[in-house]
């Protein structure tokens, strides 16, 4: 009958968790064998006294709570660079794109804001049906044009074109927010 698999905290484990060591680097430095190890380590084997002692400077670095804050140390500044450079390239390509739509979306809301009042300095509309003649009722016809030409303006962006702006918007602050972040870290960073 096979044995299921049994969770054990033991001391080792937790030593051997804490400090990222494997049961060979452990079994190693205790004079174990793997297996011996192992051993200790379920429970299936009582520890002796010495590989209690050798533990001892171990256990006593363990906190009551795990230090959780990694040990970097100072970054190269060859890669930040790199990586700088290319962030703020890539937001000011992107800045530029961003030009036209906004542009775009000016030009539409300035014609939205202006709308009703162009609308309002129209006589009535003479609707689809209406079919005034050129030469004798120009300003029926113009009238008819110009309510047609309104109702066909852009009051703004296309869906297509705003998904593609915000795309876009985002893609530079993000670049944006990490080019500061770089400069900041540069300044700890080592040649």
């Amino acid at each position: 009958m096979a044995r299921g698999a049994r969770f054990s905290d033991s001391l080792l484990q937790r030593i051997r968790r804490y400090f990222g060591l494997d049961q060979h680097e452990m079994a190693m430095w205790l004079g174990l064998t793997q297996p011996q190890l192992s051993r200790y380590e379920s429970g299936d084997r009582a520890m002796p006294i010495e590989v209690d002692m050798d533990l001892e400077p171990w256990r006593v670095q363990l906190p009551a709570e795990p230090l959780t804050t990694p040990a970097y140390g100072p970054p190269q500044r060859g890669p930040l660079e790199a990586r700088l450079n290319y962030c703020q390239h890539h937001a000011r390509r992107l800045r530029w794109q961003l030009r036209p739509l906004e542009e775009q979306a000016v030009l539409a809301a300035r014609l939205a804001a202006a709308l009703p009042h162009l609308r309002a300095a129209l006589p009535p509309d003479p609707g689809p049906e209406a079919n005034p003649d050129p030469v004798t009722d120009w300003p029926g016809v113009l009238n008819q044009h110009r309510h047609r030409w309104l109702s066909h303006r852009r009051t703004t962006l296309l869906p297509g074109q705003s998904a593609q702006y915000q795309l876009w918007r985002l893609q530079a602050e993000a670049l944006e927010t990490e080019a500061a972040a770089l400069r900041e870290l540069l300044k700890t960073a080592v040649e």
